[in-house]
This record gives C-alpha cells, sequence and structure tokens, in this order.
C-alpha cells in the first residue's frame, strides 16, 4: 500500500463515512428504545401485582350500618308558615317557615325538612329578633334578671349561653328540652338561655338548615330557586364552654344530590367533600334541580340523654364567619363579647348536611 494509501485508510478508520455514522446511530436508537421498552413492560407488570392504594383512609365499619332512606324530588307543603313574621318590614330577610312531607322510595314518609318540637315546645327568649322587636344596641342592654332561670339540678350552677342557628335550633340539658328557636328560618336572630345545672352534664343540640324547596334541602338565593343551602351553629356559655372542634356531630338528612351515591360513608362519616368542597362556592352546585336526591338516616332515639354513646360520631368541623356567610348580620354581629371565643361548627358539609345532631359533654 502507498503511503497515500495508508493515509487514506488511517483518516476512514477515525471519520467513518456519512452513511456509515448514520446506520450506527440507527442502531444505537432502537437499541435504547428496546430497553426502555422492556424496562417499561417490568414495570407495569410490578405494579399490576401491587394492590392499587386506597383513595381514602381506611376506617372500621359502622355497627350497626347505617340505615339509608332515599327521597327525590319536593316534598308536599303541610303548613305553609309555622310562624308569620309579626313586624315585617321592607328590606327585611322574610321567608316562610313552611314545613312538608315527602315518600321515601321505601314508603316512608317523612317530615321535610325535619320532625321538630316547635309546635309544643317552649320559645327561648330573645337576645335580638327582628320580628319581635327586641334589637338591643348593645349586650349592656340586655338584662339577664329578666331571663328566666331553668332548674334542671336545684343545688347546680346558674349557666348563661347565648345562642345562632343557621337556621334553627333545639336545646337540651341532661335530655330536657330547654327551648326551641322561637324563627325556623328568616330574619336571623339570636337567643339567650339561663339554666341551673350540675356538672358533669349534656349538651345536646338538634340543628336545622331550614330550605325553601321541601325535600331538596334548596334556597333561593341570588335569584336562583335551586340554590344548595347552608347550615351551622354557634353558643358560648358562661361557665367557659364554646362551640368548637370539640363536640360531636351527626348528619342526619343530606341534600340535594345528584345520585344516592354522592355520599359515601367511611364508618360512620356520611362524606360529600369529594363534591367539590365543604363551603360556598367550593360545593358543586347540583344540576338536577326538582329531580334531585336526598338521603335521610334515622334519628336514634334517645339521642339527648347523657347515657347516649356518641363515641362513634365524628367531631364537629369549625367554620369562619365568613363560610357561613353571617357578616354584618346583627343578631350575631353586633354582639361580639357575647360569643367570644365561640367557633361556628357545623359536620363534615356545611352545604349539604341539612339535619344534624351536635352533643356536648361538659365535665
Amino acid at each position: 500500500m502507498t503511503a497515500r494509501g495508508q493515509v487514506r485508510a488511517c483518516v476512514g478508520a477515525l471519520y467513518p463515512s456519512p452513511l456509515l455514522l448514520a446506520a450506527s446511530l440507527l442502531m444505537a436508537a432502537l437499541l435504547m428504545a428496546a430497553l426502555l421498552m422492556a424496562a417499561l413492560l417490568t414495570a407495569a407488570s410490578v405494579e399490576a401485582q401491587q394492590a392499587k392504594p386506597p383513595t381514602k383512609m381506611p376506617l372500621p365499619a359502622a355497627n350497626p350500618p347505617p340505615t339509608r332512606i332515599v327521597t327525590q324530588g319536593l316534598g308536599k307543603t303541610m303548613t305553609e308558615d309555622l310562624i308569620p313574621c309579626a313586624f315585617p318590614e321592607p328590606g327585611m330577610n322574610l321567608r316562610k317557615n313552611a314545613v312538608g312531607e315527602i315518600t321515601a322510595k321505601d314508603g316512608t314518609k317523612l317530615t321535610v325538612p325535619a320532625a321538630t318540637n316547635y309546635a309544643t315546645a317552649p320559645k327561648l327568649p330573645d337576645l335580638y329578633n327582628e320580628c319581635t322587636k327586641v334589637m338591643p344596641k348593645s349586650l349592656a342592654e340586655v338584662d339577664l334578671n329578666k331571663v328566666p332561670i331553668i332548674e334542671i339540678d336545684k343545688d347546680g350552677e346558674v349557666v348563661t349561653g347565648f345562642l345562632v342557628a343557621d337556621n334553627y335550633f333545639e336545646l337540651y340539658i341532661n335530655g330536657k328540652l330547654i327551648g326551641v328557636d322561637v324563627t325556623p328560618y328568616t330574619p336571623f336572630n339570636s337567643h339567650v338561655v339561663r339554666f341551673r345545672v350540675k356538672r358533669p352534664y349534656t349538651i345536646a343540640v338538634l340543628a336545622q338548615d331550614w330550605e325553601d324547596k321541601l325535600g331538596l334541602g334548596m334556597e333561593v338565593f341570588q335569584a336562583n330557586p335551586w340554590h344548595s343551602g347552608d347550615g351551622g351553629f354557634v353558643a358560648r356559655f358562661s361557665d367557659g364552654t364554646v362551640t368548637d372542634s370539640t363536640w360531636k356531630a351527626q348528619s342526619f338528612y343530606i341534600a340535594p344530590l345528584q345520585h344516592p351515591d354522592d355520599v359515601v360513608e367511611y364508618g360512620n362519616i356520611h362524606d360529600t367533600s369529594h363534591l367539590g368542597g365543604r363551603i360556598h362556592p367550593l360545593a358543586r352546585m347540583p344540576t338536577c334541580r326538582e329531580f334531585c336526591f336526598a338521603i335521610h338516616y334515622p334519628i336514634p332515639d334517645g339521642w339527648m340523654a347523657p347515657e347516649f354513646d356518641d363515641s362513634a360520631w365524628p367531631r364537629a368541623f369549625e367554620y369562619l364567619d365568613q363560610d357561613v356567610g353571617i357578616v354584618g348580620v346583627p343578631a350575631y354581629w353586633r354582639y361580639p363579647e357575647a360569643f367570644m371565643g365561640a367557633r361556628w361548627i357545623w359536620t363534615i358539609s356545611l352545604v349539604f348536611d341539612n339535619t344534624v345532631l351536635l352533643r356536648r359533654i361538659v365535665k
């Protein structure tokens, strides 16, 4: 081989032709693709053999399992207005306190929004009520000596409480019905109560978000007649007891729902938090209108008694004034010292849970 041929061979070895280089790169790319595909298939095979992680924290099954009662559509109005406002004024947030009846899929007849003791129970004294013209400008104007003391225990201490519900509540102390909210729906009002009791004692509250669309948990809001409502309860007592997450709270009427399966039961939690959120405006607005569903659970006998076992009930959730939509409402906002330290409470959903039972043991 000549010197020029030797040089050409060396250059060819160091710098292969473009065609050869392209072929080499293609072979390398195909090899890498084959290796990657093999790795992916191996990973997929391993994943298929593994159990899928739970989407929710596993909880023990409720014992006994919850009994669901399913209704659909509007109830029949039985009472147009439990108590018309005595002094209606232009601009009042005035709604009728209607009560109805609905028949469930299994034939069960239910009172909606709830079966209450309103017709026969004593009405609690007003702290603020536009319909009775009780509207003190401050707490200093409230004469507590005029509030009757309800006796539970003769040798107990006198406890004073201030309470507001969105919308209605019934108050029990040691299983005794002390009194009920005088205005089931609106305008928003507040109450003061005094009772004599010994520790430990049990506070039990039936709290109800009232409704315009009976049986559906819906109300008229900003010209929308099919808007989901929301609830809330707040109270402070002179012995230091306040509403907060130490209370127990369980839901018994959940609506409006696109489908009954929207309520998912995790142990004793009736969960709808997956429906966008727990408060407005995050909670998803159903589009089913008069065809929406509701889930009802039977209220247990003796739920208000001190000996009732609420250990399986979830704890209450705390909410802000803004969540409840109570900012600036004089029945609550005018008396900050009356509710100092108390939190608005409800169940896991402020929007979809309509009938809620609350309990707190004061030690």
